[in-house]
């Protein structure tokens, strides 16, 4: 159906047409010929099996009639039934029905017509003035809902694509979700521009194939130089149209160039630009029509709001990643009688930054060995892990009981970081007799790891910072054949399985892993560390030498 009238006035006639359903020729012949003499364009049908032929024949064209006069008694179904059908179809659904009938009406008729789906009921003969009342008034509240239902559907893609922006959790997927969006709401190629820290462009593209759409370094400065201009540091949606000679080609089709419609937003006065651009089609300088560039304008506006935390946070990220890698050495110095090996992977979600942390000391009694993990994923975080690892290594200046070092840990955290709570697994290990001696606090326990399998060691205790007791030291000996595995529970731990399935399979999967300790980690990483969401940690120790036993 045509919706080009302003809307809430009445359609001009030459802009309708007719459906006109009567088994009786010369009375089909009357209606119709009154119809078109007020200018309306009239489809007649001698029944309702005809009806629905050309119904099925103008929706396949693109040409739905804007209203049906249906007799009430036609010969294969009755009027109300062929409404009915009309609309079970949700093609046809939106178009009014209007019956009549040579017979008086009476209040049942009236109620079966308009149970069916009707949208009025007059009785013929009438005089022409009033059946041209009737279609225009049909027609306009047909037109009416097509516009109301329209508008939801626009406004229901939008809200879809506002959702998807505000759940992004790297400046990466906020770019493809808004260009995603703006391709829903325009129905054409998109690509989005969020400007990153330093002055990096990150794109997004709705095309599959964002490679072949995505601009190369030269055309997005370009994009970035006319987002500036046009925004000029104001706050707000801003919009232009950037002639085809002047917009670079390629950005919405693979070898194409066409006239762009530039839409850039700013949270603030002072936050980072966000520009979406789509084809601005002959004839739709909105990039698809004015509404399309109304709710265009609202996604970028979103897109930008939800850019300024999302890149103050990837600073944060960059800051506590920083300092892990910084206090997180990949090699650690060589320990007396022992090889250890570390290995340690940020969490692959870009919202996550974790605490996670390995040690390995040289101390009078042996080497100290521990993994830990600080409770929450932000800053602080990999703060307080900086923290405690350096307590540690001060605290073994004149301490090696791994118990004590532990209760000191708990006290610090305490008194300085009363808000935080950590794990922490501490190992001291004598390579002269393979001796071990293990303080646990609310961590993994080790793995031992030889040739007759894997087994977890038996120590336990409370997490720090809850200033809890803990328990005297696991002791055991391990041998140089074996190798003593401690790891954070990044590793393993997976929503909606049970941490005692996923401690199994790592105990299986660590038994049948290479013996060098390296190669144990890898395997380890191999099998479990794709797509983590929380940091990894792994030590994996082995003793030098012939002196345990």
């Amino acid at each position: 159906m045509r919706m080009n009238h302003k809307e809430g006035s009445s359609p001009p006639a030459e802009d309708t047409t007719v459906l006109v359903v009567d088994d009786v020729p010369a009375s089909r012949y009357a209606l119709g010929a009154m119809l078109r003499r007020a200018g309306h364009q009239v489809v007649p049908a001698g029944s309702a099996g005809e009806a629905l032929i050309e119904l099925d024949t103008l929706q396949r064209a693109g040409a739905l009639p804007d209203v049906a006069l249906v007799d009430v008694g036609l010969p294969d179904m009755s009027g109300y039934e062929l409404c009915r059908r009309i609309k079970e179809v949700p093609l046809t659904a939106g178009m009014p029905v209007v019956h009549f009938s040579a017979k008086p009406a009476g209040p049942g008729d009236r109620s079966r017509g308009l149970d069916a789906g009707a949208d009025a009921y007059f009785t013929v003969p009438a005089e022409p003035e009033e059946i041209q009342a009737v279609v225009r008034a049909a027609v306009r509240g047909g037109r009416f809902r097509s516009t109301a239902e329209a508008e939801a559907g626009r406004l229901s893609l939008l809200a879809e694509a506002v959702l998807a922006v505000q759940a992004a959790r790297c400046p990466q997927e906020l770019a493809t979700a808004a260009a995603a969006g703006a391709a829903r709401i325009t129905g054409g190629p998109a690509v989005a521009f969020v400007s990153g820290e330093d002055g990096e462009l990150i794109v997004g593209s709705s095309r599959r194939r964002a490679r072949a759409a995505l601009p190369d370094a030269s055309a997005a400065a370009e994009v970035v130089r006319l987002s500036e201009r046009l925004i000029a540091g104001r706050g707000g949606v801003h919009s232009t149209v950037v002639p085809a000679p002047m917009w670079p080609s390629g950005y919405f089709r693979a070898g194409q160039t066409e006239t762009a419609r530039l839409v850039v937003g700013a949270g603030s006065d002072t936050g980072p630009p966000v520009c979406v651009a789509v084809p601005a089609y002959e004839g739709h300088g909105s990039g698809g029509g004015d509404e399309n560039g109304r709710l265009l304008g609202r996604l970028v506006h979103a897109t930008a709001l939800a850019a300024e935390p999302l890149l103050m946070y990837e600073v944060e990220r960059h800051i506590a990643l920083t300092l892990q890698h910084s206090f997180l050495p990949k090699r650690l110095s060589r320990m007396p009688g022992t090889e250890v090996v570390v290995r340690y992977v940020p969490a692959s979600r870009h919202t996550e930054i974790g605490g996670d942390f390995y040690a390995a000391i040289a101390t009078p009694e042996g080497v100290l060995v521990g993994v830990g993990d600080v409770v929450g994923h932000s800053l602080d975080a990999a703060t307080v892990m900086v923290e405690i690892r350096h307590a540690l290594r001060a605290y073994c200046v004149d301490e090696s009981d791994p118990r004590v070092l532990v209760e000191r840990l708990d006290r610090m955290l305490q008194r300085y970081h009363p808000n935080a709570t950590a794990t922490v697994c501490l190992a001291l290990i004598e390579p002269a007799t393979g001796r071990v001696r293990i303080a646990n606090a609310g961590h993994i326990p080790p793995l031992i790891v030889g040739h007759g399998g894997a087994r977890y060691c038996r120590a336990s205790g409370p997490l720090l910072g809850i200033g809890l007791d803990h328990p005297e030291p696991t002791e055991l000996k391990i041998t140089d054949s074996e190798r003593l595995l401690m790891v954070t529970d990044g590793l393993i731990e997976t929503r909606g399985i049970d941490l005692g399935v996923s401690l199994e399979q790592l105990r299986q999967v660590a038994a049948d892993a290479p013996a060098d300790p390296g190669a144990l980690c890898d395997t380890l990483l191999n099998c479990f560390g794709h797509e983590r969401a929380d940091d990894i940690a792994l030590l994996a120790l082995r003793l030098e030498g012939d002196g345990a036993g």
